[in-house]
This record gives structure tokens, sequence and C-alpha cells, in this order.
């Protein structure tokens, strides 16, 4: 069976090498308890975007560190919360924006409610204020690296994820025992993340996750592209690996693998086998240390492209909820 990575028998057993901070579930039950302390004050704007069948409008809430956060939310015609209705989180690639409108149709065609993130400080409308101290160049993976871990900029993308599940559970023409969430590459990690900090969370279906064993990344000698950020920190900041150990366990915090455990959702992960972006190593760093009901479709003639195969898995996996 192909691969760029170690045989597909080791995989199901490799547990991952990146260092885990010895403080990481204090670190996140500090976080949760920020989340639960912020006032979201959400807004919904109907949008111009109009069908017969579907309600569009765009969201805002107000997420960690004062920055408001939009998404996307399609929803049925007429729901009015006399009859609840299943839904699902939508999250998108690194440096991307969420889906276009008719692209969620098919969720609210089926008879979902669709809510799609848009990651602050990237492609699309969400703030990202900011405020830490070092570089702000090059990546948001860094983004606080040289600062507190409590200003990692994804430890803050991580908890806007939850805080739009709590948002959605909220709503009340949403069932909240039918809620699921899916993406790929950094739209899987977040989908990780979310369902592993909202444990309400029934389904997921994480592609090719993104952020996961970083230092497996690294030995492979695969942190270009979308991990390319991390070339360019020990570049600038430390040339010759004297804070190496340091630096990867501080990005253990926003390390997908060791969220991984308090996940409670059923999961279906997609993994190609030839993935150059996200190397399926550190993939299964993360599936591995999964406690819930679990299953991985295994890809092995596909890299980090669209999978249309899982993408029809995956949408009759939500279909299920």
């Amino acid at each position: 069976m192909p691969s760029i990575d170690m045989p597909l028998k080791e995989l199901k057993k490799y547990k991952g090498i990146n260092p885990k901070p010895a403080d990481f579930d204090a670190y996140w039950e500090r976080a949760l308890k920020e989340l639960d302390s912020l006032d979201f004050q959400t807004e919904l704007i109907p949008s111009e975007f109009k069908t017969d069948h579907s309600e569009c409008f765009d969201l805002y809430f107000t997420g960690a560190g004062g920055s408001r956060i939009h998404v996307r939310y399609a929803r049925p015609a007429g729901a009015n919360g006399e009859t609840k209705n299943p839904a699902v989180l939508r999250f998108h690639g690194y440096t991307g924006e969420s889906p276009c409108w008719n692209e969620l149709m098919q969720w609210t065609a089926a008879g979902f409610s669709v809510f799609a993130l848009d990651s602050r400080g990237q492609g699309g409308l969400s703030e990202d204020r900011g405020g830490v101290a070092g570089t702000t160049w090059r990546g948001q993976i860094i983004r606080g690296l040289s600062d507190s871990p409590e200003k990692l900029l994804f430890r803050q993308i991580f908890l806007d994820t939850a805080a739009l599940a709590r948002i959605a559970f909220s709503r009340p023409e949403v069932d909240e025992t039918r809620v699921g969430a899916l993406g790929g590459s950094q739209g899987g990690a977040l989908t990780i993340a979310c369902a592993a900090l909202e444990p309400r969370i029934k389904r997921i279906a994480p592609e090719f996750p993104f952020l996961c064993d970083y230092k497996r990344v690294w030995e492979m000698d695969l942190g270009g592209d979308a991990y390319s950020e991390l070339q360019y920190f020990f570049k600038k900041f430390d040339p010759l690996h004297e804070r190496e150990q340091e630096i990867f366990e501080t990005l253990g915090y926003i390390d997908l693998q060791f969220l991984a455990p308090r996940i409670k959702a059923e999961v279906l992960l997609g993994c190609g086998l030839m993935d150059e972006i996200c190397p399926p190593s550190s993939q299964f760093a993360m599936y591995n240390k999964l406690k819930a009901p679990r299953e991985v479709l295994i890809y092995p003639d596909f890299g980090h492209e669209d999978i249309r195969d899982f993408n029809e898995k995956s949408y009759l996996f939500m279909m299920g909820l």
C-alpha cells in the first residue's frame, strides 16, 4: 500500500512524539472558564442571499479577547422552534473563509441548520484584535509563541469553535441532541477542537486534520506549505534550535492529539496516505488517542486534496444524526 509515511500497520499503533505540557488539562480548564464568562452579544442580520426554501443570516458574536466573529448561518425556511431540526457546524481550511451560501444549501435542503465559521484573522469577515508580544508575521500557529501560552492564537480560535457550538445549541430551532461538525485540513482540526471542548457534539467528520503532532511533521522535513511558519520561526528566532524542546512543548497546548481523548462524539476520519501537508502519522497520533466510537476511511492514492468519496460518506454520516 503506497504511503509517504510509515506503513499502515505502524500508523495504527503510532502515539505521536510532540511533548505534552504538564499542565495541559489545567490550561484548557482555565480556557473554558474564560469562555463561560464571555457575553457573546450574538447578532443575526438577514443576508441579501435568499431562496424560497432557506433563510440566511450573517451571525456575529464576541469571542475571546473581544474579537467579533462572523458566521454564515442558514436554516430551513419557516424554522420557528416549534419543530426542531438537526444542525451541522462547518469549518474551513487554513487562511480561507466560510463556504458560499449556495454550498450551504445542501444542508438546509436536507432539513438541517448550518453554521459556517469564519476563522479569525483569515479570509473571512471575523476580527482578529491581536494583542500579542512577538512576531505577527508568517502564520497563525506561531502567533503568541513569544508571549504567554494563553496568547496562542489557535487557543482563541479553538474557543471560537466552542462558542459557536454553544450558540447553535441555544437556538430554539435546533435539536441539541442532533448536532455535528465537519471540515477538512484546518477545518478538520477545528472540528476536533470543537468536539473536544463541547462534549454535546454528537458526530464529527474531520478530513486530513491539521495541527496534530507538530514535531513529527518537523522531523519528516515537511515543515513547508501549511507548516512553513515553523521554519520561519526557527530561522528568525532560534536558528541554533536551543529552544526547540520549549517551543514544541508550547505548541503542545494547541496539539489536537492531546485534546482528542476529551471527545465524546462519534468520529469518522478521512485520511489520504499520500498527504504531504498533514502527514498520515500526525493524523493517527490524534486518532489513536480517541476514546469515543471511531472509524477511519483510508485513501491510499490521495494526498491533501478533495476526496469526493469522503465528501459523500461524511454527508451521509451526518444524515444519521
